[in-house]
C-alpha cells in the first residue's frame, strides 16, 4: 500500500544494496510518506538539486562513488538544513560529534517498528499507519502470530533476528579470545604477535562487517516475502528461494575469492537449479566478461525471481518451454545489454499486481545505473536489461589476475 506522492512528505531513500534499499523504501511507505530512491550520494545530490520537496534524508554510511553517506549528510546539512537526516550501517557507528547536528543513527539489520516511529516522530505522523505496534503485543501472543503467518509476526521475527545478531556477536569476540591464546601458546615473538593482532582484528572486522550485511539482507528478505504473501506457505516458498539464490551467489563468489566473477558463470550457476535433469532448457548466448561481486549478487538474485515465475507460471511450467538469455556488448557506447527471452510456453498475461519479485527484477536496472523493462508478450515474457558497461565489469587488472 502506497500514499498519495501529491500530497504526502518525501523522503529520500539511498542505499546500493538492491534488496535493502527496497526495504528501506517499505518502510517509508509503512511510515505514510513517499519515497524518493537514489543508489549513491552523488545521486542523492543531483535529485536534491532538481527538487524542493524532500522532507528528510534516510541514507546508508557505506556506498560508492565520490562521497560515502556521511559526508552527503554533512553536505545536506549545509545547504538544505531543513531536511532532517537519519543514517544506518551495519559496519560503522559514528559518534555524535561526527555527524550533523539533529541527525540519528541506527544500526542494521533495521527494526521496523522503531524506524516508522522515529520517520513519524521527525516529519510528522503521516498519511498513514499500517504496520501495528508491536509493543502494545504480549509475548505469547506474538508468537503466535508469527506461527499462523499473520502480518503482525513481523516484529517477532525481527527479535528473532536481533537475537541472532547477538549472538553472532558473541562468537565473533569468542573467537578473537582464542585466537589470542593459541598465539601465545605458539609462543610467538613480542613483534610478531602485534602483527598477527593487527591482522586478525582487520579479519574480524572485515568478517563482522559481511554478518552484519547479510543479517540485513536476510532480514529484507524474509520481511518483504511475507509481505505480500497470499499465505504463510508461499512466504516461506519465496523466502527460501531467495535465501538459497543468495547462498549460491555467496558460494561462486567463495570459489574466486570473494573477487570478482564470470558473466557466464554467474547465470550459469543462477539458472542451473532450474534446468530439469540437464534437459539444457535454457541458451545462453554471448561474450564472457568478468563481473563485479556487486553484479554477481543483484544478478543472481534478480534471476531467481525470473526462473522462479518462468517455472510457475512461463515457458518452463511445460515440457516444450525454452528460455534464451542473450547478451550483447556495445563497446563504442559501453553498455551491456543482455535478454531474457521465454518461448514455447503458454500465453503470457500480464499480472495483475505488482510483486516483490517483479519489483526486484525492476530494482536492477536503478542499481546498476541503467534501464529494465519487462514486456508480457502473449508467445513468451521478455526481460530487457541495458546497463553501463562500468557498472557491471570488472577492472582488466582483477580479471587477469585470477
Amino acid at each position: 500500500m502506497s500514499a498519495d506522492p501529491n500530497s504526502v512528505p518525501n523522503v529520500l531513500v539511498v542505499e546500493d544494496e538492491m534488496v535493502l534499499r527496497m526495504r528501506a523504501v517499505d518502510i517509508v511507505e509503512d511510515a505514510g510518506f513517499h519515497p524518493v530512491e537514489a543508489v549513491s550520494a552523488d545521486e542523492a545530490i543531483s535529485i536534491l538539486e532538481s527538487r524542493s520537496d524532500i522532507s528528510l534524508l534516510f541514507t546508508d554510511i557505506q556506498m560508492p562513488g565520490t562521497i560515502d553517506g556521511l559526508k552527503l549528510a554533512h553536505a545536506v546539512h549545509e545547504r538544505w538544513p531543513s531536511i532532517k537526516i537519519i543514517l544506518v550501517s551495519g559496519q560503522m557507528k559514528p559518534s555524535d560529534a561526527e555527524r550533523p547536528e539533529n541527525s540519528r543513527f541506527f544500526g542494521k539489520p533495521l527494526g521496523v517498528a522503531q524506524m516508522i516511529t522515529e520517520l513519524q516522530n521527525m516529519v510528522g505522523a503521516g498519511a498513514l499507519r499500517i504496520v501495528p505496534d508491536p509493543t502494545r503485543w504480549p509475548v505469547d501472543q506474538a508468537l503466535h502470530a508469527s506461527a499462523s503467518g499473520d502480518p503482525a509476526s513481523w516484529p517477532a521475527q525481527e527479535a528473532v533476528l536481533s537475537a541472532e545478531n547477538d549472538s553472532l556477536r558473541l562468537l565473533l569476540e569468542q573467537a578473537g579470545i582464542d585466537a589470542q591464546a593459541l598465539l601465545i601458546q605458539a609462543g610467538i615473538d613480542a613483534e610478531r604477535r602485534e602483527a598477527a593482532d593487527k591482522l586478525q582484528r582487520l579479519i574480524l572486522g572485515e568478517l563482522h562487517h559481511r554478518v552484519k550485511n547479510t543479517l540485513a539482507m536476510v532480514s529484507a528478505i524474509a520481511s518483504q516475502s511475507f509481505r505480500a504473501a497470499p499465505s504463510i506457505e508461499h512466504g516461506q516458498k519465496a523466502m527460501e528461494g531467495r535465501l538459497v539464490a543468495l547462498g549460491r551467489a555467496h558460494d561462486l563468489l567463495m570459489q574466486v575469492s570473494w573477487a570478482d566473477a564470470s558473466l557466464t558463470h554467474t547465470l550459469s550457476s543462477a539458472t542451473e537449479p532450474y534446468d530439469e535433469q540437464g534437459d539444457r532448457r535454457f541458451h545462453f548466448n554471448g561474450p564472457d566478461i568478468g563481473i563485479t561481486s556487486a553484479a554477481v549478487i543483484a544478478l543472481a538474485m534478480t534471476l531467481n525471481e525470473l526462473c522462479t515465475n518462468t517455472t510457475k507460471f512461463g515457458a518452463l511450467s511445460v515440457a516444450t518451454g525454452r528460455v534464451e538469455i542473450a547478451w550483447t556488448i556495445d563497446e563504442p557506447k559501453q553498455r551491456l545489454r543482455l535478454v531474457w527471452t521465454e518461448r514455447g510456453g503458454p500465453v503470457v498475461e500480464p499480472p495483475t499486481r505488482r510483486s516483490f519479485g517483479t519489483r526486484m527484477m525492476e530494482s536492477l536496472g536503478r542499481q546498476l545505473s541503467g534501464r529494465v523493462q519487462l514486456a508480457y508478450e502473449p508467445a513468451g515474457f521478455i526481460y530487457s536489461l541495458d546497463v553501463p558497461l562500468g557498472s557491471v565489469a570488472a577492472p582488466p587488472e582483477a580479471v587477469l589476475s585470477r
